[in-house]
């Protein structure tokens, strides 16, 4: 029988729109839908034993981990485990990392991060630590780039969707995060129709020490809108935060129809100095509020995780000068702000226009007291007294700018499936390229910093089909590369990607490079079941708890037979690795045991719980080649039951084991 394919009317409308626009006035087919010429893989190829000149921090969306690709050659190299559980690392499966992912609601081994960010020193990438968001449990994690390794993760209370997070200020003094769902304040069993009268908005600034340490510093009070995305201020702006809202209708049911009827949404800009003045006089209220801290720390190579049970929140209307909302055009998703700091574009999703706000006349609105309105004692300033500039029908679906450093910016248009680029100040289109297809964020290493480093732009799509070979009915999310080091963007690579990749960050790795860690020195090792060497293996019992005090070098177990252990023991392998050379990890797993292996680094200790189940003799082995005996990297445990007398028996070699 025959069968004839049919492509659904929509799609192929679509497709159509994506090749007439692909085509220019003389038909011909534009060199960005074509294949690659010799010159953009010359740009894109790093030869074999060289380094890409960047790294891209890309979040893993639903995944919720942290990949990191190389820049031009779109590589991946690592995926770090932030908020899921990762059976390659045993992260969330040792018992060093189960802490980090504990919340006030429990062990909670999965979020949803969107937000990588940079740390920054005077408005500068500075390659000390990525901070990102967990966007379903709110959660923000701190990962430590000398080691590639999440070390710190706070929980966000009074919050639901902590999606507008975790962006920096100029110095990193704050990592800031705003609830996307507004929830009942304290939260109650309430009607949820009773949304405007028992719901709030809570936004969250979190300090950040000199050594990375976080901490909430306050929590301020605000309206029952969405709170959707945010930028902090630079240069001129230092000092304040800037997020996006929508659903200033404040309904709480089919949100497409009903959050999108007013004309205008708003920018809430807040001016933390302010806040810190407050806070330092007294001019809060603590307020009752569970949520966890979780810190690894690299000497013990533990987590240990706290419940905390109070925060300081800020009320508006009793702190004037804290809070100011700029009306932008309705639904704005993205707020980003310029190199200098004056100008704020915050332009509003369901239009074709790019609204672009001015600092400066913000400041003189304020002043001025050119307000519209207040909405719960916070002022709306009028619209026309901070607009600076308008970009016309720049394209369909804005969400998302960035900054090149040489005084052009480019925004990311969903629906028309494009990248954008034109002139701060002039507001006039300079050059636009397609993306394939329905690009959401865009990247330019440095880009929403004071120094861009403005060499390529990364588009992060949402659809790939025709892009890749296929793979079922759900298809691999895409980045696109783009040199925008000269007049016209010019594609030069697709590469795929992990997870759903919304936002990303780029630093050249000189950066980087300097400071990461080759191992952890042995003698720094302070973890309590450490063995320094051979000599300090053991097996010793509490009960029906059995602790072996392991360790691990090319290309053996000490020890690596062990006997009397019994059915329903609980068995702590605590293993070091002896190694102090880099790149030489080693793993451990057991037979039918029902978590995931060990992945330790030179000097390390992790901890694998094992609980046996049967009797027999089982083996154990090294999961991560190390050397070319790698093989014979193995060792057994006999399992007797539980009523046994079997004295316990450890050793290694042809020696009697040790009781």
């Amino acid at each position: 029988m025959k069968r004839t394919i049919k492509i659904p009317i929509l799609f192929s409308l679509v497709m159509a729109g994506i090749l007439v626009m692909g085509c220019n006035s003389t038909g011909e087919q534009n060199s960005q839908t074509g294949l690659l010429s010799n010159d953009a893989a010359q740009q894109v190829y790093v030869a074999p034993g060289e380094y890409d000149d960047y790294y891209a921090f890309m979040s893993g969306g639903f995944s919720g981990q942290v990949t990191v690709h190389g820049l031009p050659s779109g590589r991946l190299f690592k995926t770090i485990p932030v908020f899921s559980v990762d059976g390659e690392k045993g992260y969330g499966f040792n018992e060093e990392t189960k802490p980090m992912l504990n919340t006030s609601r429990g062990f909670v081994p999965w979020d949803d991060s969107h937000h990588p960010e940079l740390s920054q020193t005077k408005g500068k990438t500075d390659g000390r630590w990525l901070f990102i968001n967990g966007n379903n449990t709110p959660r923000i994690a701190r990962l430590d780039l000398s080691v590639f390794e999440t070390v710190e993760i706070i929980e966000i209370p009074n919050s639901g969707g902590n999606h507008s997070s975790p962006f920096t200020t100029e110095n990193t003094e704050y990592v800031v995060a705003g609830t996307r769902f507004s929830v009942p304040y304290p939260q109650a069993d309430v009607a949820i129709n009773s949304y405007k009268e028992n719901f709030k908005g809570m936004l969250t600034y979190v300090s950040v020490g000199n050594e990375g340490e976080m901490d909430i510093a306050f929590q301020i009070l605000l309206p029952a809108f969405d709170y959707d995305l945010a930028h902090s201020g630079k240069g001129k702006s230092h000092g304040w935060t800037f997020f996006t809202t929508y659903n200033t209708e404040q309904k709480s049911t089919l949100l497409e129809v009903t959050a999108s009827q007013n004309d205008k949404d708003f920018i809430a800009a807040i001016n933390w100095k302010k806040a810190e003045e407050y806070i330092q006089q007294g001019n809060y209220k603590e307020v009752p509020a569970k949520w966890a801290h979780n810190v690894y720390d690299e000497h013990t190579h533990m987590a240990t995780s706290e419940i905390n049970d109070k925060v300081k929140v800020l009320i508006p209307s009793e702190c004037p000068g804290l809070v100011y909302f700029l009306p932008t055009p309705k639904s704005p998703h993205g707020v980003d702000v310029d190199p200098s700091g004056e100008y704020i574009v915050g332009n509003g999703k369901l239009s074709a226009d790019l609204t672009v706000h001015s600092f400066t006349k913000m400041e003189e609105a304020i002043a001025n007291e050119s307000f519209e309105t207040e909405i719960s004692g916070i002022p709306v300033l009028k619209f026309e007294e901070v607009v600076a500039g308008t970009v016309k029908e720049a394209g369909l679906g804005p969400l998302h700018t960035e900054f090149d450093g040489k005084g052009n910016a480019y925004t990311s248009f969903f629906i028309s499936s494009e990248v954008v680029k034109w002139k701060v100040g002039t507001w006039e289109v300079l050059d636009r390229a397609q993306s394939y297809y329905s690009v959401g964020h865009i990247m330019i290493p440095g880009g929403d910093s004071a120094e861009p480093e403005g060499e390529y732009l990364v588009s992060l799509n949402k659809i790939t089909k025709d892009r890749y070979l296929p793979t079922g009915p759900e298809l691999c999310h895409s980045a696109q590369l783009y040199d925008i080091s000269g007049d016209k963007m010019k594609l030069l690579l697709d590469f795929p990607t992990m997870g759903e990749p919304h936002y990303a960050q780029g630093i050249s790795a000189d950066r980087i490079i300097p400071n990461v860690k080759k191992f952890y020195p042995i003698e720094e090792n302070q973890h309590p079941y450490r063995a320094m060497g051979e000599k300090d293996t053991r097996v010793e019992r509490e009960g029906k708890e059995v602790h072996v005090y392991m360790t691990t070098i090319r290309s053996h177990f000490s020890p690596d037979n062990i006997e009397g252990i019994k059915v329903g023991d609980k068995v702590y392998f605590h293993v070091t690795n002896l190694e102090q050379d880099w790149d030489v990890p080693h793993g451990f797993a057991v037979m039918g045991a029902n978590n995931a292996e060990l992945l330790i680094m030179g000097g390390q200790t992790e901890t694998f719980l094992w609980e046996p189940k049967e009797v027999g003799v089982i083996p154990f082995y090294c999961t991560d080649f190390c050397s070319a005996l790698h093989q014979e990297m193995q060792g057994y445990i006999r399992v007797s039951p539980a009523n046994s007398s079997i004295a316990l028996k450890w050793g290694l070699g042809e020696e009697e084991p040790v009781q």
